[in-house]
């Protein structure tokens, strides 16, 4: 019999370290050379940016999709490795587009590439009269009542608190009953606008959050000082506008998935997810010289890390106990759209999903505030289990991986937000977010620190490997004051 454990002890030491080998050989298999590869073509010029919805983008899908079939994972949307979201996409039309302010003996004309407006309906404005309005006393613009119907309501945006936008749709809100024509904002923080942008992209099941009331931003310096000078209350000054209604196509958006499916029989139906978003900004149009917002650390390089580590992982001879899902989203830059269209549609149940790692900005090492080597941050550090799991695996890929207090509010701000919202314990590591090209056009695959870069992409990878094998379902921290909704949420998942 003693003879029998001591066998049985061997074998179990020997599979362990079979296995130990398997990993550190997988992990080997990440390459910073690889990477650079990948991402020379991510972010070249050829993808123009991959703004949401572009030709760009779906060429970039495209070649997510075959690195996914290269390496032999499964497909996992209702396209392949496509999650299709057929929704609309409301283009600018601005043939014909005039915008002109008159006070008094002042008439100013404020050109398209000074003004940013959301495409909408037609406005055809002739001579309507301008209201003033304070923006932290909206008391008096109320009492104005019924002369606010058909009225232009004019607000500046270098006076709104920090929670501008939803202080902003609260205005429009209160105001909205009394039909004003429409809300005209002044922003004294850009010099230039969008002249209608791209566009919009949104999803027909959804319902609209408009107020009802039309938004038209104005900047530049010659508008500033004519707004300046006119009184709160009813301005005598007067606005004529001619805008074309927008044109609205359907559009494919497509976020990428695949699946690592696990060895052991229980735990394969149940999921850690690795995800990264793959859009960026596309071409901007007005910009002199390089136009192109090619993202290649703004999350080129967290596309390009999930794609590694999938490949690499995939060539395991023994897969991990759980499944990993592996999934690219569109539509971060507009919203973390593509992630909070999975978590209305998720392709496996969510409940099952027992941890989220997103990857966001792992290239780049030169921060504005320092080099940022040899280490990376997870936002969220204090709200759940996973980052005591991903510090082991940084400390065993020589990466720090740590706390940076100053930039915990990406937590809410990164694609990892849809899945904490529905309760499965999610965060994001990143090595820096404030780098000079940092939503600029000059965010180029040449300035990446590939060596760093492939560093912390084998501890992401053995940090998503540990969270795979563990029998224990990561828990969010119930004591810390801003976990509340998360965990109301995680526990919801187990009713």
């Amino acid at each position: 019999m003693k003879r029998f454990f001591a066998i049985a002890a061997l074998l179990a030491a020997a599979t362990s370290v079979a296995a130990g080998n398997e990993q550190s050989a997988a992990l080997e298999r990440i390459s910073a050379n690889s990477m650079r590869g990948h991402l020379s073509f991510i972010a070249s010029d050829l993808l123009e940016g991959r703004g949401t919805p572009s030709r760009g983008q779906d060429l970039a899908a495209e070649y997510i999709a075959a690195q996914y079939r290269r390496a032999g994972l499964e497909p996992l949307g209702d396209e392949g490795y496509f999650q299709s979201a057929n929704w609309t996409w409301t283009q600018p039309v601005t043939d014909g587009f005039a915008l002109t302010l008159h006070a008094g003996q002042q008439h100013l004309a404020v050109p398209l590439k000074q003004v940013s407006f959301t495409p909408g309906a037609a406005l055809s404005v002739k001579g309507a009269a301008i209201i003033k309005a304070s923006w932290d006393d909206l008391a008096p613009l109320e009492a104005l009542g019924a002369a606010l119907n058909g009225a232009v309501v004019l607000v500046e945006q270098g006076a709104m608190p920090p929670k501008s936008m939803a202080q902003f749709e609260q205005m429009l809100t209160r105001i909205a009953p009394y039909q004003p024509l429409l809300a005209l904002v002044l922003n004294r923080a850009r010099p230039g606008g969008n002249g209608g942008g791209r566009g919009a992209v949104n999803d027909p099941a959804m319902p609209s959050k408009t107020t009802g009331v039309p938004v038209v931003t104005i900047h530049g310096e010659q508008a500033a000082a004519m707004v300046a000078a006119l009184p709160l209350g009813a301005t005598g000054a007067k606005l004529d506008l001619n805008l074309a209604a927008a044109n609205v196509k359907p559009v494919k958006l497509r976020n990428v998935a695949a699946l690592l499916r696990g060895s052991d029989p229980v735990l394969k139906d149940t999921y850690v997810m690795l995800s990264a978003h793959y859009d960026q900004l596309g071409i901007r149009p007005g910009i002199d010289g390089d136009n192109i917002f090619n993202g290649a650390n703004d999350d080129g390089s967290g596309t390009v890390s999930v794609i590694e580590i999938a490949s690499a992982l995939a060539g395991m001879k023994v897969r991990p106990r759980r499944s990993i899902l592996f999934l690219n989203f569109f539509g971060e830059e507009l919203g973390m759209l593509g992630s909070a269209y999975y978590g209305r549609h998720p392709l496996v149940p969510i409940a099952k999903t027992i941890a989220n790692l997103n990857l966001e900005q792992v290239g780049r090492s030169d921060g504005l505030s320092g080099a940022s080597i040899g280490r990376a941050a997870l936002t969220g550090y204090d709200f759940s289990n996973i980052p005591a799991t991903m510090a082991k695996a940084g400390a065993r890929t020589g990466v720090e991986i740590y706390k940076d207090p100053k930039n915990e509010q990406y937590f809410g701000l990164s694609d990892n937000a849809a899945l904490a919202k529905l309760g499965v314990p999610a965060h994001t590591l990143s090595v820096l977010y404030e780098f000079s090209d940092y939503h600029k056009a000059g965010d180029h695959w040449n300035k990446i620190d590939y060596a760093n870069m492939a560093k912390v992409t084998r501890a992401a990878a053995l940090g998503v490997l540990m969270l795979a094998n563990d029998t224990a379902v990561p828990k969010w921290n119930e004591s810390h004051n801003m976990t509340a909704p998360y965990v109301k949420a995680h526990k919801a998942l187990y009713k």
